[in-house]
């Protein structure tokens, strides 16, 4: 009886992947929808309510100085440990790194560009945006902070936004925009809002940022994610351009060596006078070497007209000089004196 083995959840993955060795038909590039606008006017009105409430020293000041005087790291410290390399989920270098990696395999499996470029443009515009507002509001961190109650703005800073949670957002979110099916788009974004989360509240945690610094990173990496639609055509363009490049690059590496034009020579017939025959064609010598004639038997090979017997007719036995045949009268014999 013949059985069939039971596969698993990752032969299933591989086997798809073996599946799709281009890139899959149904994956639509996003578009800039109305709900996708409708979040994008949201989150920046929110982003922009942080900075404010921020700026003018509001309540949203006086929660960071209580939870930064709450210490956090002196209440848990049994988790300290494993937060200082959880926080590395939010670091650039190596997430950058890790989802590159993963992206850069899918790119090749599918032969498409689209992958890596829409990474390294949220990667570009996370860097523009968020180091623009860093160093031009210039908030000090908690560590550095001077005056109690302040919002330690304008005095040469960088921690607000938090880099750390938006490069999360847009890092982590990356692969749910990329998503081939709703089902994995849906569980992705899931996963990518957790590991922000928790980035951003590791931050506050170790006494690196402010609460209002986690909050306004959230809101500048999700605002990048929501933009990226905006950027698909000149995405687009940029895979177009790459290809033609390494086509060219191709075809200038496969040209042969010489350059010089070969010209194809045609030819014609050649014409003889209607007064003079054709010459017949020579024979042409054979260049077969003449071998030497096989004999059945030693000697020259003759007709049977020219054999001599070498036995009496009828009798197949050798001659012997002693015997005298049968037939025939009998010879005479010597006469000897005696």
């Amino acid at each position: 009886m013949r059985t069939e083995r039971n596969l698993t959840r990752l032969d299933r993955v591989f086997a798809r992947l073996d599946r799709e060795p281009e890139r899959p038909a149904h994956i639509d590039v996003p578009k800039m929808s109305r709900h996708r606008v409708v979040l994008f006017s949201a989150t920046l009105a929110f982003y922009l309510a942080i900075v404010w409430a921020v700026v003018t020293t509001s309540w949203l000041v006086r929660l960071d100085w209580q939870v930064m005087f709450f210490r956090p790291y002196q209440q848990w410290p049994e988790i300290h440990a494993f937060l200082d390399y959880y926080v590395v989920l939010g670091q650039r270098g190596p997430t950058a790194v890790m989802v590159s990696a993963w992206l850069g395999w899918r790119s090749w499996r599918q032969h498409t560009l689209r992958p890596l470029l829409t990474l390294g443009a949220s990667l570009l515009l996370l860097n523009i945006t968020v180091g623009a507002a860093k160093l031009g509001m210039g908030r000090l961190g908690p560590h550095y902070a001077t005056v109690i109650g302040s919002n330690e703005m304008g005095l040469g800073g960088d921690i607000f936004p938090s880099g750390h949670t938006a490069n999360a957002v847009v890092t982590w979110g990356i692969l749910a925009y990329l998503a081939s099916t709703p089902r994995a788009r849906r569980w992705l974004s899931a996963v990518s809002a957790v590991t922000s989360l928790g980035v951003g509240l590791t931050t506050v945690y170790l006494g690196t940022h402010w609460l209002s610094d986690v909050l306004l990173g959230w809101a500048a990496g999700l605002l990048i994610l929501l933009a990226l639609p905006w950027f698909e055509p000149l995405i687009a363009k940029a895979e177009t351009a790459l290809f033609d490049l390494r086509d060219r690059w191709r075809a200038g590496h496969t040209a042969p060596a010489s350059a010089v034009p070969v010209t194809p020579v045609v030819l014609k017939p050649r014409t003889t006078p209607a007064d003079e025959a054709p010459a017949a064609p020579e024979p042409v010598a054979s260049v077969r070497t003449p071998r030497a004639p096989i004999h059945l038997a030693p000697g020259p090979h003759t007709t049977r007209s020219e054999r001599t017997p070498v036995t009496p007719v009828g009798s197949r036995r050798p001659p012997h000089a002693d015997r005298v045949p049968r037939s025939g009268a009998p010879a005479a014999r010597p006469m000897t004196g005696g």
